[in-house]
C-alpha cells in the first residue's frame, strides 16, 4: 500500500500555499505586550491620564526569504520555521519621575519575545520612542510654570 504523500508529486514551495502575518496582527499582538509590560511598572503610571496610557504601535512585517535556515533543531519552539521578519515602532507615554530606560527595556524584551512566540516572526528592528511625559506637576494646569 502506498501512501497519498509518496504519490503526489513534489511541488516546489513557492509554487504551494503560504501562511503570511498581516501587519495588524502583530501591531496588536505587540500593544497588547507592550501594555502588560508597562502594567508592572505601578509607580509612575499614575501620573498618565486615563486617555494616554495605550502605545501605539507600527508594524511592517516583510516575508521570510526563501531558503529560510532559520529551521533550528533545539525544541519543539525552535523547531517552527520563522514566516517572516517584522520592523516596528512602539510609541508610548510614560509617567514622570521613573526609570524610563527600564521601562522601555523591559517593552523591547517582551515585545521581541512574544511577538517571535505568538506570531511566528522574527523582530529585525525595534524602536521603542517616547511620546510623552507626565508629571503629578503638569497636571495642575496648562499655564503654570513647573520649576
Amino acid at each position: 500500500m502506498t501512501r497519498e504523500a509518496d504519490r503526489r508529486p513534489a511541488v516546489p514551495r513557492r509554487e504551494r500555499g503560504a501562511t503570511s502575518v498581516a501587519d495588524r496582527v502583530v501591531a496588536k499582538i505587540a500593544a497588547r505586550v507592550a501594555r502588560e509590560a508597562l502594567s508592572r511598572f505601578t509607580e509612575p503610571t499614575g501620573h498618565v491620564p486615563p486617555g494616554h496610557r495605550t502605545p501605539h504601535v507600527t508594524a511592517v512585517v516583510r516575508r521570510a526569504p526563501e531558503g529560510n535556515g532559520s529551521e533550528g533543531a533545539g525544541g519543539p519552539a525552535e523547531s517552527r520555521p520563522v514566516l517572516g521578519q517584522v520592523r516596528m515602532r512602539i510609541a508610548v507615554e510614560l509617567g514622570y519621575p521613573s526609570d524610563i530606560g527600564a521601562q522601555c527595556a523591559a517593552v523591547r524584551r517582551e515585545v521581541t519575545e512574544r511577538v517571535t512566540a505568538w506570531a511566528g516572526v522574527e523582530v529585525s528592528d525595534l524602536v521603542v520612542a517616547v511620546e510623552r511625559l507626565h508629571s503629578a506637576h503638569s497636571r495642575r494646569t496648562e499655564r503654570e510654570r513647573v520649576r
